[in-house]
């Protein structure tokens, strides 16, 4: 089989030859047919993530067809078509992940490869009306919008969403699942185009955040929003926690910007304001993320296609966050 392999940081990826996997008890082997990026596979090339060994085959996201299945695995999985939770260990609390939890692609090899080997308690079938490419954009995007904005935010149809950053993978989930859900929803974004995308998605309005008073602009025109999911971070923070009704929510999945130089505690006991924190999410999120795409069609947004040869072209792409939705790698193997 292929593999697309990491072998030295900020180094290009490596294309190898690999003799094909072998599950162990409980595992399975997925036959992929496509896989989608994410920034953690940019950073881990960077060095900039914690606990990295080498070699490693990157890749987070993945769909494609169950070929081989270890002892004890239900029967029921051969061949079948499906997409891979890539948390795993959530562990037993709701709330919070465990120690031991992990992320498909480091240490364990991932999806830029034409196989890998999972638990089967990861898989989950595939949404039937989407194609391979379509699939693979959903799982750790998929999986962090829902927990940031429904479970850690409380999302109801009432409420009036800030999304920033959006052309991400994890934003433009964001703004599909606000709007699915029937909530008003603002975004932000330095690019005309990616403020143009998302208004024609269905946003109410889009602001560029390097823009003087664009959060003044936003107060003045709609009134305050109810819940803002950030992942950012960074000295524009404040300006959140301005345009956020009294009561009203911020949840934050990233840091990208890194942390605030200022913040004004005033504004958050006055306010009464709840500030949470959000990441991937539990098995329980995958699934009710996965009925939420299927009870309301959604169509992930797939920006640019790549093959598995050009994995170093893709995390390009990745690298200077030109993309609007996910960056997809199709490994040829489509039937």
């Amino acid at each position: 089989m292929r593999a697309v392999v990491l072998q030295e940081l900020k180094s290009p990826l490596v294309v190898e030859e690999r003799a094909s996997l072998e599950p162990s008890a409980g595992q399975v082997v997925v036959s992929l047919r496509a896989a989608a990026l994410n920034r953690r596979d940019h950073w881990i090339t960077q060095g900039l993530y914690p606990g990295i060994t080498l070699p490693v085959v990157l890749g987070s996201d993945g769909a494609g067809v169950v070929t081989k299945l270890g002892e004890g695995v239900d029967r029921s999985w051969d061949g079948a078509e499906v997409v891979v939770n890539p948390g795993w260990n959530w562990g037993n609390d709701p709330a919070v992940q465990a120690n031991e939890f992990t992320i498909l692609g480091l240490p364990d090899d991932g999806t830029l490869a034409d196989e890998v080997v999972v638990p089967a308690e990861s898989l989950h079938a595939k949404p039937e009306r989407l194609d391979w490419r379509a699939a693979a954009a959903i799982p750790l995007a998929g999986v962090t919008a829902y927990r940031a904005l429904v479970t850690r935010g409380r999302a109801t149809a009432d409420d009036r969403v800030l999304v920033t950053g959006v052309g991400g993978g994890v934003a433009t989930f964001l703004l599909q699942f606000a709007l699915a859900l029937g909530d008003t929803v603002f975004v932000t974004s330095s690019s005309e185009e990616k403020r143009r995308r998302a208004v024609e998605a269905g946003a109410t309005a889009a602001f560029d955040y390097t823009a003087d008073g664009w959060a003044k602009q936003l107060s003045k025109e709609h009134g305050p929003v109810t819940l803002v999911v950030d992942g950012a971070g960074g000295d524009g923070y404040a300006d959140l926690l301005n345009l956020v009704a009294p009561g009203g929510r911020i949840v934050n999945y990233g840091a990208t910007a890194g942390p605030p130089k200022k913040f004004d505690p005033f504004k958050l006991f006055w306010k009464q304001l709840d500030l949470r924190g959000s990441t991937m999410g539990s098995p329980a999120d995958f699934a009710a993320m996965l009925s939420l795409v299927e009870e309301h069609a959604l169509q992930p947004f797939v920006d640019e296609v790549y093959p598995l040869e050009q994995a170093n072209t893709a995390l390009a792409r990745m690298r200077d966050s030109n993309q609007f939705g996910k960056i997809v790698v199709d490994h040829g193997l489509s039937s």
